[in-house]
């Protein structure tokens, strides 16, 4: 019997003792519950355990009075309509065993509707259970989901503060580029003005040249002109003429003094054109120096704008990885060109220990060699694959 149908009884029986019902009639009711409601044959220890009052031998007394007002109930005796007397009795039983079985058929209908009920209730239990279960989890969840989205605002001031800083260097950077930028530029308009001065000043010594040439031609071919003509005149008079003959002679020697003089002049102008040449050269390997320093500035402004992608310990973390040979290739490949600002090359090969890569640009790709050993390591695509396939081809060598 549950705990509840007991209660019940008890209740019943209290409000039965509270409007002054006697022994016999709180068990006699007791009884009845028992037997008819629930189906469970009375006891002495039920019914006392139930009405909480009454002896060991008064209980019993109570019991069997109870099974008698039944038996004497289920004799009942049909008195009235044209029965004859012999059918009295048999009428009563009848009677009887219908009440019995209507009796049995409600008891049916009741423990059919109380297994209806039961499992009703544990239905509704199980989903109770169910219920707390989702509830359980659905406040796990949510506190879960709290903890990640503090941890996700934590990490998110975090990257905040670390993206304002890398802002502010790489402003930093900028700026400082910029002005070497303006000054390489500044520089580099004066060297352009300086050189065409000079390639100015080397024009006019070589138009300066070409006039004292034709200057010289012009002049040869005059004396040669007057040698002749004195020649001839000498022939015409060649006796009379010798005293005329030792001056021309002597104006043949001034004449030729004259031409060493114009190839000295010749010559000295040559060697300004020659010394002026020398200095436009100078200037223009000059030029090529600035424009190869233009050139590495602007490599490294463009590495500074890789470098502002990962920070410095980043940087120096993923190429020490590589260098100890820790990454893939596929990792590498991955990883690209991102660090190649802080990557930088071996200062003594690890193969021949003598020899100092030199580290090479080939348009987009690059390439790691030792001059001394002729070790390389290809061309690749960033400076993190050259250096790692360099140290990589090394220690296969060494082992």
């Amino acid at each position: 019997m549950d705990q509840q149908i007991r209660d019940t009884l008890r209740q019943e029986i209290e409000a039965m003792r509270a409007t002054g019902a006697r022994r016999q009639d709180l068990s006699q009711h007791a009884c009845k519950r028992l037997f008819f409601d629930l189906g469970i044959r009375p006891s002495v220890t039920t019914v006392r355990e139930l009405t909480q009052t009454g002896s060991a031998s008064d209980i019993p007394k109570d019991i069997e009075a109870f099974w008698a007002g039944l038996r004497s109930a289920l004799r009942v005796r049909v008195d009235s309509g044209a029965i004859p007397e012999s059918l009295h009795e048999r009428a009563g039983e009848l009677l009887a065993a219908l009440y019995d079985e209507a009796r049995q058929h409600a008891r049916a209908a009741l423990d059919e509707e109380k297994a209806h009920l039961a499992a009703a209730v544990q239905t509704a239990q199980a989903e109770v259970r169910d219920a707390n279960i989702r509830r359980e989890a659905i406040e796990q969840a949510h506190q879960r989901a709290e903890a990640r989205v503090e941890a996700s605002a934590a990490q998110i001031a975090a990257l905040e503060a670390e993206l304002k800083v890398l802002r502010c260097q790489r402003s930093d950077a900028q700026t400082g580029l910029r002005e070497v930028i303006v000054r390489w530029e500044k520089e580099n308009e004066a060297l352009s003005e300086r050189l065409q001065q000079e390639q100015s000043a080397a024009a006019r010594l070589r138009d300066r040249v070409d006039e004292l040439q034709n200057e010289l031609r012009h002049n040869t071919e005059h004396y040669a002109q007057q040698i002749k003509d004195a020649v001839k005149e000498a022939e015409r008079r060649v006796r009379p003429m010798l005293v005329e003959l030792d001056s021309l002679r002597g104006m043949a020697a001034t004449y030729q003094a004259g031409v060493r003089e114009a190839s000295q002049k010749e010559f000295d102008f040559i060697q300004q054109l020659s010394a002026a040449r020398n200095r436009a050269d100078r200037l223009e390997s000059q030029v090529r120096a600035q424009s190869d320093e233009i050139d590495a500035l602007v490599r490294e402004r463009d590495a500074q704008r890789v470098q502002s992608g990962a920070s410095a310990e980043i940087g120096a973390l993923i190429a020490s990885l590589a260098v100890e040979g820790r990454l893939t290739a596929a990792e590498i490949a991955g990883i690209g060109t991102q660090i190649d600002a802080h990557v930088v090359a071996p200062a003594v090969c690890p193969a021949c220990e003598i020899g100092e890569p030199e580290m090479q640009r080939h348009e987009d790709e690059y390439e790691l060699s030792c001059p001394n050993c002729e070790r390389t390591s290809a061309t690749v695509s960033s400076k993190l694959s050259a250096v790692e396939s360099f140290l990589r081809s090394a220690r296969v060598r060494t082992s």
